[in-house]
């Protein structure tokens, strides 16, 4: 989709002073699929050259804003870590074809915030970190469950710039366990839940994502009973914030998300006993 009202690309490597109508361009598969007449600046990431994807010394793994899917999915297959498997199954849960794999940034996935965003969901199940540069050169870090706030909502101010995301070495060390529903059998994902089980003390991790409005990341300190699971989502998750839309209604979201959430309890729970 052209967008005419955009008169100016400027060069993010060039810092200028940004104002009202000034948005920023990784791979644009969002800014250029529907029209946006308030923008009529963008500023361009592609060329910042900033490395896609990279394990450091200490183990975690700090991933690019400009970052594409095919790049993460491709890191994830030499990745020999326990929790490795994550990334293709949250990749394949994009509803996109391979164009836009190649396009498509980790970072604008997390910046829409929208529920059914699948590195939203990778990123929140691995508790990582979001690293955040401010117009003034301020940084900020804040974790991903926290960065989305609610559907199409995020912890962003005007110009601020999500810069990458680190995923802690331990939580690479986990074991994970993964389940999706779909309306339809290529549709968006109405519900998504991830487990993961740390092997250092026990503790399990339940995240839930795509059935509502923002990122709801459980721990648990041993893997906890049926009943206590089922307490601890309704606890969490208030009746609004059960997402709705015509990809799934909140009653059958929240039927899903508690029936794949004691599946992953019972999956996960038999590996730690």
């Amino acid at each position: 989709m052209d967008l005419n009202t955009v008169a100016e690309i400027l060069d993010a490597r060039q810092p200028t002073p940004w104002r009202p109508g000034d948005a920023w361009l990784g791979g644009g598969t969002y800014l250029f699929s529907e029209p946006q007449p308030h923008l009529r600046r963008l500023v361009d990431l592609s060329r910042t050259g900033w490395t896609p994807v990279e394990r450091h010394p200490d183990g975690s793994v700090e991933i690019a804003a400009t970052c594409t899917i095919a790049q993460l999915s491709r890191f994830a297959k030499e990745l020999t870590t326990t929790a490795a498997p994550l990334f293709e199954q949250c990749c394949r849960a994009f509803l996109a074809s391979f164009k836009i794999w190649n396009m498509a940034t980790v970072g604008g996935n997390l910046c829409n915030a929208l529920p059914a965003g699948p590195m939203i969901s990778l990123t929140a199940a691995l508790d990582a970190e979001c690293l955040l540069l401010s117009q003034d050169g301020l940084r900020r870090r804040v974790r991903v469950a926290d960065f989305v706030t609610g559907a199409g909502r995020k912890d962003l101010s005007d110009g601020e710039l999500l810069r990458s995301i680190t995923v802690p070495p331990r939580t690479l060390t986990c074991r994970t366990a993964f389940r999706q529903a779909s309306l339809y059998g290529l549709g968006r994902s109405g519900v998504l839940v991830i487990g993961t089980l740390d092997p250092l003390d026990g503790s399990l991790a339940l995240t839930i994502t795509a059935s509502t409005v923002r990122p709801f990341r459980l721990w648990f300190p041993l893997p906890p009973t049926a009943e206590q699971l089922r307490t601890a989502i309704a606890a969490a998750v208030a009746d609004d914030e059960w997402f709705d839309d015509i990809h799934g209604l909140p009653e059958w979201r929240a039927h899903m998300t508690f029936h794949y959430a004691e599946e992953i309890r019972r999956e996960l729970g038999e590996t730690a006993a």
